[in-house]
């Protein structure tokens, strides 16, 4: 009886478990993600440039949002800045902050790939005529962000994950979802349990992606390389 009790509350809640994943979870990582991938970019070109002042200031950004808890900086924008005048709602607090904190440790995967890149290679681009921003957006940035790609989708797959510490500015993804149902019955262990399994899930078609997009780039590689 029991067991049919909390077979009953498991298949209940699985809808209404994953929907909010669809809606909420899945949505705020892309977004964050997203724009995490554009800061990334802009600050390892700036650093992999060497303008004094500005490499300055991104080693800054990124010493600041490496060097502190995810969830810190997600209570800072969205408890503390309203003490200054600043309101923002869950969800876009939620983005602004994950992006940021993604940003930095993309910044460093890009960097890390940009100076894997040979020396020549923007030699030979200037040999044919390219300028600075021609030959590293034709040359030396493709080829990084081929070294830089299995890194890259690592953090996706880990930000999925991390996603679940905006429940504690309330934002309505699958694990907020989940603590009240289990405050309203009472199965924590099976409940948690289930929300996981649903993350892993996530987390297996966004490995299963990472895998064909190596092969691929794999395939483009040789070709290019015959």
């Amino acid at each position: 009886m029991i067991n049919e009790h909390l077979a009953e509350i498991l298949a209940d809640s699985f809808w209404k478990i994953l929907l909010p994943g669809l809606t909420v979870t899945i949505p705020l990582t892309a977004i964050a993600f997203a724009l995490a991938l554009l800061i990334a970019v802009t600050a390892a070109l700036i650093q992999f440039a060497r303008v004094k002042v500005l490499r300055q200031l991104c080693r800054f950004y990124i010493w600041v949002f490496r060097g502190t808890p995810l969830l810190v900086q997600l209570f800072v924008v969205f408890y503390g800045m309203p003490r200054v005048g600043i309101v923002i709602d869950p969800f876009p607090a939620a983005v602004i902050v994950f992006s940021l904190n993604e940003g930095a440790y993309c910044a460093e995967i890009i960097r890390a790939a940009l100076e894997s890149v040979p020396p020549g290679q923007l030699e030979a681009g200037y040999c044919v005529g390219m300028s600075y921003l021609q030959t590293m957006r034709r040359i030396i940035l493709p080829q990084a962000m081929r070294t830089a790609f299995p890194s890259l989708s690592n953090s996706l797959i880990a930000m999925v994950k991390d996603t679940s510490l905006a429940a504690n500015i309330t934002v309505t993804e699958m694990f907020m979802v989940t603590q009240r149902i289990v405050a309203r019955t009472y199965e924590p262990l099976a409940l948690y349990i289930e929300v996981g399994l649903i993350y892993l899930l996530f987390s297996t078609v966004l490995t299963r992606l990472q895998n064909m997009g190596e092969k691929k780039l794999n395939i483009y590689d040789k070709q290019a390389v015959s």
